[in-house]
């Protein structure tokens, strides 16, 4: 696939001093920029799929009245938890001889 090229952002001098002081040994101001871009890409897309999945829960609520306490809710994620952290002791055992 082609690369695409984004398009240019006029700032500030100072800025601009600001973001080559923070770089780090053997990057470069665009390798920065597009980490940052990706970055942001997806943190706005993890926020989408958050709102769809509240917008969806919001419309079945209101279709069913069904809801749950936060006891209830935080039980079942801590369930979750402690049934995950046990999956991970297992794997991360030493094998006995």
């Amino acid at each position: 696939m082609k690369s695409a090229i984004l398009p240019q952002v006029h700032v500030e001098p100072q800025l601009r001093a600001d973001l080559e002081s923070v770089l780090r040994e053997g990057e470069t101001l665009s390798g920065f920029v597009e980490a940052t871009v990706r970055s942001a890409v997806q943190h706005r897309l993890a926020q989408n799929e958050f709102l769809a999945r509240a917008d969806a829960a919001w419309a079945q609520y209101r279709s069913t009245g069904v809801s749950y306490s936060v006891d209830e809710v935080h039980a079942e994620l801590q369930a979750k938890l402690e049934a995950r952290r046990a999956q991970l002791r297992g794997k991360h055992r030493p094998a006995s001889t």
